[in-house]
């Protein structure tokens, strides 16, 4: 006999999603989270009466989101409170000059025509040519299992669009925009979101060009900050018989003789046993720390070697006095994306923080002000760095990087912006890592290039290990909200039909 069913190590929204369905589908779930709240990156924390969310800012494409809640008996609108955002973004170029992008296809057309007239039809070439993609059903490549050669044809025989699009994984991000796009300024205006994926331009898959599309189909905020989206999983959950154990640390995966699963070990030594483990941690900590490359074949261990974590996101969090002047919840700082790929090669591989920065400024209280005192404001700079720094640490780091971002805030986006700050703090790629056990702070568990995507990527079925299971940023589909909860769906509907094995 099991003391669980199922065991889920994590309650990031991987963990807390696969739990939930498994305990819907009447097994008996215990999930374990090393720390003391849920959420991992989509998660809030609370200081001087501001509610600062850790990493994840806002939500889209959440069709897999509704149908996850779906399937758990309700519905997402009836569990968390969607605030549309709508400007989607802003966009502040070097030389002062801005443009919206809307939900409204037209009006961004509209927004862009004015850059560029010729990019204008461009634009509406571009989203065709996605909205394609999303009709004929292309979106199921998130939400099924695609571990194996035979799983990945068997999708595209359900959905022959995505063999259409092959050319698009084939292709870098960059193909695609300088594909579509003339102008500079139009390729900067969209060319960040590449850095969603963890990647600069020229190394993104090209399919991740679908985000700015994705993005007409809604953007969203969750009322009370974005730790909402994981407490109603678990709330669900909970209500359905899944246990939460907060303070749990996992230390390691027991096996049988078979070198199958039958339970974990927990910091201090406590055993739990159980038929199933569902892992929402980085696969490489998984593998090589949980379980021990000794319990591997040898080429999963050099498999599982071969990948590189994800770059991290340094945040800096800044609480105001007055209300910024900014036109959307979201302002991209961009650089051209020559630029951004010399970021990537010759300033972050190299453990150096770019003299010229470029990121992503949200202001949550632009879209719910309870999360600020009343009459005051949050800003946070979501930037993207290097783990490891040469010639220094991100602890002596950190006040030169937090006075350089707000001078970057200062001379780019909201001039005058110092005399306003009542707070500052930050998260360096060592705090991921040690308050969200996040390996070398890796926000997207794994990279994800073209590398380690589908068939590439750690399987949500685990090929060496029977009885383990993967949802998360490390796996299938990828790193993201929608994504990730869409993780804990195919790892529940694989525990499900492979739970005689």
């Amino acid at each position: 006999m099991y003391d669980y069913d199922v065991i889920v190590i994590g309650a990031g929204l991987g963990g807390l999603s696969a739990g939930a369905l498994l305990a819907k589908a009447g097994k008996s779930v215990l999930i374990l989270e090393q720390s003391n709240f849920i959420g991992g990156c989509c998660s809030t924390f609370e200081k001087d009466g501001y509610k600062f969310d850790i990493g994840a800012s806002i939500v889209e494409a959440i069709k897999n989101m509704q149908m996850v809640f779906h399937v758990l008996g309700t519905r997402l609108e009836d569990e968390v409170d969607l605030l549309p955002c709508d400007p989607i973004y802003s966009c502040i170029f070097r030389d002062g000059t801005h443009t919206n992008h809307y939900q409204s296809i037209e009006r961004t057309a509209e927004e862009i025509g004015k850059i560029s007239p010729i990019d204008q039809e461009n634009y509406y070439r571009f989203t065709r040519k996605f909205n394609q993609f999303i009709e004929e059903g292309g979106e199921d490549f998130f939400s099924h299992p695609v571990g194996t050669l035979a799983e990945m044809m068997a999708l595209i025989k359900k959905r022959p669009v995505i063999a259409k699009f092959l050319p698009f994984f084939l292709a870098s991000y960059q193909d695609i925009l300088n594909y579509y796009f003339k102008d500079e300024k139009v390729r900067q205006s969209m060319s960040y979101q590449s850095f969603y994926a963890g990647h600069p331009a020229d190394l993104s898959a090209g399919i991740f060009a679908i985000l700015p599309f994705f993005e007409h189909l809604g953007v969203f905020y969750p009322r009370g900050g974005m730790a909402e989206i994981p407490k109603a999983l678990m709330k669900i959950g909970e209500n359905l018989g899944m246990q939460v154990e907060l303070n749990a640390r996992v230390t390691k995966i027991n096996l049988d003789f078979h070198k199958r699963v039958k339970g974990v070990t927990l910091a201090g030594g406590r055993e739990l046993t159980s038929r199933v483990v569902v892992s929402d941690v980085n696969a490489k900590a998984l593998y090589l720390d949980l379980i021990g490359s000794e319990h591997l074949p040898v080429e999963v261990t050099k498999g599982i070697c071969s990948y590189e974590e994800s770059l991290s996101a340094p945040m800096v969090y800044l609480g105001l006095d007055y209300a910024p002047p900014l036109d959307a919840h979201h302002t991209i700082i961009p650089i051209d994306q020559a630029a951004m790929n010399d970021a990537w090669w010759n300033v972050y591989r190299k453990g150096r923080i770019p003299k010229e920065q470029f990121g992503l400024l949200c202001w949550p209280t632009f879209t719910d002000p309870s999360l600020a005192p009343q009459g005051k404001h949050i800003l946070n700079l979501i930037l993207m760095g290097p783990y490891d720094l040469a010639n220094t640490t991100w602890d002596d780091e950190k006040p030169r990087f937090i006075e350089q971002s707000i001078d970057l805030i200062d001379r780019v986006a909201a001039p005058g912006i110092k005399q306003h700050i009542t707070m500052a703090e930050m998260n360096t790629p060592l705090d991921y890592e040690h308050r969200l056990m996040l390996t070398k702070g890796a926000i997207y568990g794994l990279q994800q290039d073209l590398s380690a995507q589908a068939v590439f990527r750690p399987a949500n079925k685990s090929k060496a290990i029977p009885g383990l299971y993967l949802a998360g940023a490390s796996t299938h589909p990828g790193g993201g909200v929608p994504t990730t909860i869409s993780s804990g769906y195919v790892a529940a509907t694989q525990v499900l039909e492979h739970w005689f094995d």
